[in-house]
């Protein structure tokens, strides 16, 4: 759920509808906490979609200088995880484009706006004829 960078920092899953604030680790890794929780990282699924308060921002050029992109919503993915010395944590924009997480600008305000469809154990997905069984009352089966 969180990038490996933030492995020795306290983390736990977001929740829909709470803010989050990007914020820079120990380390120097940047993720993203909750208000009231600035030392525990907030881990997202895949899939997870975000709200800014303002246009995302991140670091361009190795750090040099800020760049402001035109969105305020993005979706959470993972990214080059076949390579374990990279970042995989990073957000997609609606053109396309993809910012790791560690190179947004801290400071930034989030709202969870919704958590990706997982499948549950145990919550077997209905066959066409008891979805179509659903509406039937009991006694005329």
């Amino acid at each position: 759920m969180c990038d490996y960078s933030l492995h020795a920092v306290a983390s736990r899953p977001a929740k829909v509808g709470e803010m989050l604030i990007t914020t820079s680790f120990s380390g120097g890794t940047r993720g993203f906490a909750a208000e009231g929780e600035p030392n525990v990282a907030v881990c997202l699924l895949p899939g997870t979609e975000l709200a800014f308060d303002q246009d995302v921002k991140h670091d361009h050029q190795s750090w040099i200088w800020t760049k402001a992109t035109k969105f305020r919503v993005a979706r959470f993915r993972k990214i080059d995880q076949h390579n374990a010395f990279r970042h995989h944590d990073a957000l997609e924009l609606p053109d396309g484009n993809v910012v790791l997480v560690t190179l947004l600008k801290s400071g930034q305000r989030a709202t969870v706006l919704q958590l990706p469809v997982t499948h549950q154990p145990g919550h077997a997905t209905p066959t066409p004829e008891e979805h179509s069984n659903r509406n039937t009352p009991a006694s005329a089966l």
